[in-house]
This record gives C-alpha cells, structure tokens and sequence, in this order.
C-alpha cells in the first residue's frame, strides 16, 4: 500500500513537471528570445518571420496593422542599440530576401532585394570591372540595414550611403508600396536614409555602382598633432588618393598619440582587375589570437599596436583592387563570451577638431577605467541631405571598439564613460553615431542631432499607429504617456 502511494506520488510529481516544461517549452517557441551582436539586450518577441516574397512582406504587414501589433525590422543585427527587434513585436527577418532584381553594368546600376549583402553584390559585379561607391569596411551587411543607418566608408569622394541610392520602393504601414527617391517622395527619401526601419519595410533599392581601380596602399605613421595638417594638404584633393583610413594607438605606452595613415592610390597598372580573386580571410589564428591577449591585459595592447603598426608598414606599395579594398577581415573580430560583450561607438569631430579632441578625449580615458581595444579613423564629407545627418561638417570619423562586462556594474560603468566621451565630443562641434548601445542621453541625443524632434513627429506623421517600432525609438523617440516607459535618463 505505501509502495503504492509512493509511486502514485512520483507519477504525480512526474507528470506536473512534465507539463510545466512543456508549456515553458511551447512558450518559449512561441515567444523567442532575440537579441544583436553584442547580446546585451535580449527581448522576448512575439514571432520571427523569415521574409522571402513581396506579397508576404505586404500580407503580413496588412495583418499587423489590422490587429494592432507591432514590427521591427532585422537585417544582419550588427546594430547594438535595440534597433531591429522590440518586445512582443512580430521581427521581419529580411535576410532571405536577397534577390538581385536587375543589372545595367553600361549604365553602373543595379537592383536589389533589401536582405542582399554586400558581398552578394561584390560577386555579381567583380566580372565586369566594377565596384561599389560605398560600404561599410566589412561586406556581410545588408543592402537595407546599411541603409537604415546611412554607412559610411572609406571613399573621400563620397559622402554617406545615400549618396549613391538613385531610388528604392518602400512598404508602409498602410500595406502600400512606393517609389521614394531625391525626386519622388523626397521628404520620405531623407527620412528613411538613416531612419533605423521606423518608416516602413524598404523591399528593393537601385544603387550607383563605379569601375572597380587598381590602387598602391600607402602607409605612413604620424603623431596625432600633425594629422589634420597631413590630411587637409596631402589627401582631402589630391585626386590620386580615392581611399583613406587610419588607425590611432589605444596602447597604454602611446595613448591617443601614435598613428599610421593609409592612403589607396590610384595605381597605374592597367589590367583588368575581373581576373584579380575576390579576396578571401586566409589568416585567422594569429591575429585573433593577438587581439585576445588585448582584451585581458595592457601588455597585450602594446604588443597588438606595434605588431599591427609593422604589418601595415610594410605593406606599402602593396597593388590592391577597390574591390578587395572594401572586403575587410572581420573573422578575427569574433567573440564569445559569457560574462563580456564588446561594443561600438562611433564619434565625428570637425577635421580641424582632431588634435584637441584628442587631447581632451585622452584626459578622460587616462582617468576612467575603460577597456578599449581599438580605435579607427576615416573622413566624413559634409553632409545635411538625411534628416538623421552626423556629418555636420568636413569630420573625422573615430571608430572605438569596447570590451565590457554584462552585468548591471559592467553596463553602468561603460555608460557612465561614454557619456562624458560624448560630452567631449559635443564641446568640440561634433556627433555620434546612432546604431551602437544606447548610453547617451536624450539631451545629448538632441544636442547631437538638432533635427530629433522633428524626425519623431514625422515617423508619426507616416506611421499614425506606430506599426513599426524598436528598442531606439522606445527609449528615444516614443511618446510618454502615464502608463508609458519613462526614460532612463
């Protein structure tokens, strides 16, 4: 009889328990848990839909309008500031929308599915001479995130993505579908360069492409004070010079002081570049390994800058096509980890700013523990034609990549140091970029971007019931309502 009850308990406990992890299980199927790149902000979402037909995209957008749900829009999710999920939204992965629609190399243009990366598009073209004007310095984003946040790359002649955008058809929250560009819709077209998919799903887009170059890299090191001087008189017009980056030291030895330059020539070889191999990332091990050792020591930091320093040095002269330019290694930036996370912030500062900035950059890093591992420099031209814009004027742009704990303590501490990163940037006329973690505040937000107030309204002025949402808007741009989320700051 005891061994009865016994046994009739077990059975019990056991079927309970099996229920309840079923219903965990089913939960968590239908309500997954997303997140990007730096997995700081997981989110529990309502759905992921994998888009692959326009007549889906519509169907499924008309049905969340009508029923009131929201949706935020996924690319690759390299996008640290919540900007491609929200919580119980439906997500539209757009990934496998990735067709290329059309291709006129005579005319340099071409046509492609918003979910289309880079590389798609550098395989496409390679065998007929030509190049992309402008990517970002990695080629495993999509053409319709790129857009979202308007890229820049290392091209001085030309501007921000949306420069090279001839037009792209939009599907808004209505369910309707338009042709937006400088002409048609061109409110919209300066809105949704740079609108982070509050607008609507962006299906298609026509780009410029160029002739794919043969350039000579030219690599020379430089103090930082002698870098505006070098650039504004050697690179900024000398039409020989089609592309341009450098890298300054975040070694404890020569904070914020050592640099090196490379300049891509246009090079007077002459052959076609179709039979020169798109480039692929042959070594990985070694400078993984080096920037591992960076993470965890300042040691390591030295070590990584003057090894990277020699490398590049000696790799003047070196021939290389615009194509292979603009395919850099990425592989050995991987990370996993689970108690760090490492995380972007972009800063633009007028050209004739950089040294001071630098010097006033350099007293609040000396002063606060910040475990920095990189920082990367390019050339921004003017440019107001986005709403969004961050090149108020001629700017540098300074690429700095963090590495942070994930705890509550990690998070606090990296915020409070960007913030006064971006007040020093503020005092020098400059901005910040807006994809990364959101650490600034709504007023340093505003003061960066004068035109914050009137981008919001408008996203309501085309979206009445806010279908289309994310995390970035939810913290910045959301209207507060008494039962509404209160910012953070």
């Amino acid at each position: 009889m005891k061994k009865n009850v016994l046994l009739g308990t077990f059975l019990s406990f056991y079927l309970v328990g099996s229920y309840a992890s079923y219903h965990i299980y089913k939960q968590q199927q239908s309500h997954p848990v997303t997140g990007d790149v730096a997995r700081l902000l997981p989110t529990k979402v309502k759905e992921i839909k994998h888009g692959t037909t326009e007549k889906q995209l519509k169907d499924w957008v008309k049905t969340a309008s009508q029923h009131h749900e929201k949706i935020a829009i996924a690319g690759m999710q390299h996008s640290q500031g919540g900007q491609t999920y929200y919580p119980n939204a439906i997500i539209f992965d757009m990934k496998q929308y990735n067709k290329i629609i059309d291709y006129k190399p005579r005319q340099k243009e071409i046509t492609v599915q918003s979910g289309t990366t880079w590389n798609d598009i550098q395989q496409y073209i390679h065998k007929d001479g030509l190049a992309l004007q402008v990517m970002q310095s990695q080629n495993i984003f999509t053409v319709g995130g790129s857009i979202s946040v308007n890229v820049h790359g290392r091209d001085i002649r030309y501007g921000s993505l949306m420069d090279t955008v001839k037009s792209m058809r939009l599907l808004q929250a209505d369910g309707s579908i338009i042709e937006i560009s400088r002409k048609k819709h061109p409110e919209l077209f300066s809105l949704v360069n740079g609108g982070y998919g509050l607008f609507g799903v962006i299906l298609d887009v026509t780009l410029r492409l160029t002739d794919d170059e043969w350039y000579e890299d030219e690599v020379i090191r430089l103090d930082y004070r002698q870098y505006t001087a070098y650039f504004k008189n050697y690179v900024q017009h000398n039409p020989d010079v089609r592309m341009h980056m450098a890298r300054i030291s975040v070694s404890p030895n020569q904070l914020l002081t050592d640099m090196y330059v490379t300049n891509y020539r246009l090079s007077s070889q002459n052959t076609s570049t179709a039979n020169e191999p798109l480039k692929t990332e042959k070594i990985v091990a070694l400078p993984k390994f080096m920037l591992g050792l960076s993470r965890y020591s300042d040691w390591g930091k030295d070590m990584l800058w003057e090894t990277q320093k020699a490398y590049f040095l000696r790799q003047n002269g070196r021939p290389e096509t615009r194509n292979n330019v603009m395919r850099s290694e990425s592989d050995f930036m991987e990370y996993e980890s689970a108690s760090r996370a490492e995380v972007l912030q972009e800063y633009f500062v007028p050209v004739d700013e950089f040294a001071s900035y630098i010097d006033d950059l350099r007293e609040v890093l000396s002063t606060e523990k910040l475990n920095l591992l990189n920082i990367t420099v390019r050339y921004v031209e003017k440019d107001n034609k986005a709403v969004m814009s961050y090149a108020k004027d001629d700017m540098f742009a300074l690429v700095l990549l963090i590495n942070q704990k994930k705890d509550h303590q990690g998070i606090s501490d990296t915020q409070r140091v960007v913030r006064k990163m971006v007040d020093v940037t503020l005092q020098h006329q400059g901005s910040y970029y807006l994809p990364y973690y959101g650490y600034p505040s709504k007023k340093q937000l505003e003061e960066a971007y004068p035109h914050t107030t009137a981008f919001f309204n408008l996203k309501r002025k085309y979206d009445r019931n806010e279908t289309f949402v994310n995390l970035f808007y939810k913290e910045y741009g959301k209207r507060r309502t008494n039962n509404s989320y209160t910012h953070k700051a």
